[in-house]
């Protein structure tokens, strides 16, 4: 990727596109033919998602994803021109461009208005967790290969994944600052917020990935997305202490 960026080396990766997960909803402004490609285009990564969930990343062949959506290989360079890594950013793309949306949707102030933030944030922990359940096997391979990129010496791959970190949190942060102000929540860094309630939800989809579904706290409640919300919630909001000592709110240097 030396000299190229994502979106030169991969231009349809960051492409602008409609929402895909209703095709009937697609833009009434889109030529037949347009239309057309996009539908073709999904169908290509719903079959990559499928076989990279079955197979792995590493281990699974453009070949594969070629048959499973019954296209021939070249049909998919015509639409993913850097083969099968530009397939997975891809999917990362949607998956970052979901989470958004169910941030914003969940967290919409028209929508929380009049609700406590601990309510909210419970629904949005259950809906969060639903996502994760329905793509696990499919979720794994990702954090794998984040990790991987993340971790490597390619510094741009590293950025993307950052920047889709950043993407997450500055779509948290006007809920948080909207509490802070209604003093529903203390007068915390909201960005900081933000990051740590979010490296919290990602920590209990690996634990529900790694145990397998077993109980997530003691009494033997088993996991489903509500529990998970009842545990997080529980802990985010009140804490681990059985008897919380009064907060002291930090006061200006002098």
């Amino acid at each position: 990727m030396t000299g190229q960026s994502l979106s030169d080396r991969f231009p349809t990766f960051t492409e602008a596109l409609p929402d895909m997960s209703s095709l009937p909803t697609l833009p009434d402004k889109l030529t037949r033919r347009e239309r057309e490609r996009l539908m073709r285009r999904q169908e290509i990564l719903q079959a990559a998602r499928a076989v990279f969930a079955e197979k792995g990343y590493t281990n699974a062949t453009l070949d594969e994803v070629a048959q499973r959506a019954e296209f021939g290989k070249g049909t998919l360079y015509n639409y993913f021109e850097g083969g099968k890594e530009e397939i997975l950013f891809a999917i990362f793309e949607e998956i970052y461009t979901d989470l958004g949306r169910l941030i914003d949707e969940t967290f919409a102030l028209e929508k929380a208005a009049g609700r406590a933030f601990r309510a909210v944030f419970h629904d949005f922990v259950v809906a969060f967790m639903d996502y994760f359940l329905e793509r696990r096997e499919l979720f794994m391979i990702l954090v794998k290969e984040a990790y991987r990129m993340v971790f490597s010496d390619d510094r741009e791959r590293a950025a993307y994944f950052q920047g889709q970190s950043h993407r997450m949190v500055e779509a948290l942060v006007p809920t948080l600052e909207h509490a802070i102000a209604r003093g529903e929540i203390r007068p915390l860094a909201p960005h900081a917020v933000a990051h740590m309630i979010l490296g919290n939800i990602n920590g209990l989809q690996m634990h529900v990935a790694l145990q397998g579904g077993q109980e997530i706290c003691e009494g033997g409640v088993p996991y489903s997305s509500e529990a998970a919300a009842d545990f997080l919630t529980t802990m985010l909001c009140d804490g681990l202490l059985a008897h919380p000592e009064p907060y002291l709110a930090p006061q200006p240097s002098a």
